[in-house]
């Protein structure tokens, strides 16, 4: 892991993603949250503010040990852990969980489809999946932007990729979306913007695509 990985890049991430455009999508993405749970991607703890009493323990895990250290504590009345982990390979028995979190997270995971069949292992029946999400748009101008720019944005961006259609990720990875809003984020550029915010369930007869 480089200097940039290290130092600069987990400010960076704090602050840019601490903007007051993205509160609100905290709170509706994290207002069902609920007794054990695991956020993947859990970064500088920029959530704990946002997660509701119905929470019983956090577990948050990141691949980048730096983005962990600028975790502040915050009075939040449940207790809470963090653990370096690589999403893909997650240590903890099936059904462990009763809900899973990710917020900004799916865009940068190496092995996405992996990390998500992880997730659905852990999550016990009738678990929730909470997400919101960038990534690729429904306009084909804009997504030639997205196609175009992935490159550069995945070296400036922790490995963040513009143009994953994360519906239909989470779809072929073994899950039912319950709901989902998508629209653009008010003041950002559209490449950039595009939010899939919603919900997701383990579903047991789906096939799931490992490619």
């Amino acid at each position: 892991m480089g200097l940039y990985s290290r130092r600069v890049f987990p400010r960076l991430t704090r602050w840019v993603m601490s903007q007051s455009i993205l509160k609100e999508q905290r709170t509706r993405a994290l207002a069902d949250a609920h007794g054990e749970v695991l956020e993947v991607g859990f970064g500088p703890g920029l959530n704990l503010p946002f997660y509701p009493s119905a929470v019983d323990r956090l577990t948050g895990i990141d691949v980048n040990a730096a983005m962990l250290e600028l975790v502040a504590e915050a009075a939040v009345p449940f207790p809470f852990r963090c653990e370096v982990l690589n999403g893909e390979q997650l240590p903890f028995r099936e059904a462990s969980f009763d809900c899973a979190v990710s917020t900004w997270t799916l865009c940068s995971i190496r092995d996405v489809r992996p990390a998500l069949g992880e997730i659905r292992r852990v999550l016990r029946p009738g678990g929730l999946f909470l997400f919101v999400e960038h990534g690729l748009c429904p306009e084909p101008p804009v997504q030639r932007w997205q196609h175009w720019l992935t490159p550069l944005q995945r070296r400036i961006g922790g490995g963040c990729h513009l143009n994953r259609d994360i519906a239909e990720l989470i779809e072929t990875s073994g899950f039912e979306i319950c709901r989902l809003e998508r629209f653009y984020l008010k003041k950002t550029p559209r490449f950039l913007g595009y939010t899939y915010r919603g919900m997701a369930r383990p579903s047991p007869s789906r096939e799931v695509n490992r490619d």
